[in-house]
């Protein structure tokens, strides 16, 4: 992992990662386009804080939290001045489960603690129970609310959330 760091991006990177997902989405491209066009706009208003991890130069993983309501479905005890919501986990496939993405999620909970945040929440859908498996390995134990998020496309997913405080 000596060529492995942790950031936040400039944002010509954020916009080289967008294009990249753009470019490889099979079924929601169009999802990816509006997707792509809100990071920007609440990444240059101060929304969203983007943590990617670069190795050898390429990104490949990420994780952004947003610090405003602006933009987050059901903000309601999810952001506000001392929590930030998280979202947009990814780790590239073939470095999956190698360390990588935890490198990422340990300094973003740092950086955020250092801006003085005190607690964290994410959202995940209740059929992705690796994922859950994931987050309560955070420490993601409190359960929030449940309810219902919309995507770009109009598809409508049901979403669990749950809060984890900042030590």
């Amino acid at each position: 992992m000596s060529n492995y760091i942790c950031k936040i991006p400039t944002i010509e990177e954020l916009i080289k990662k967008q294009d990249y997902e753009i470019a490889h989405a099979v079924e929601d491209k169009d999802n990816w386009i509006v997707w792509k066009e809100k990071a920007i706009k609440r990444y240059k208003n101060k929304q969203i804080i983007p943590y990617y991890g670069f190795l050898d130069g390429k990104i490949i993983c990420e994780a952004t939290a947003a610090i405003s309501k602006v933009g987050v479905e059901n903000s309601f005890k999810l952001v506000d001045e001392k929590t930030a919501y998280l979202y947009a986990f990814m780790t590239i496939e073939e470095y999956q489960g190698k360390g990588y993405f935890s490198k990422l999620f340990k300094y973003m909970l740092e950086d955020l603690k250092n801006k003085g945040y005190e607690k964290v929440t994410i959202g995940v859908e209740p059929t992705e129970l690796k994922n859950k498996k994931i987050y309560q390995k955070y420490g993601f134990i409190e359960h929030i609310k449940d309810a219902k998020e919309i995507y770009p496309n109009g598809e409508e997913v049901e979403v669990e959330y749950y809060g984890k405080y900042l030590k």
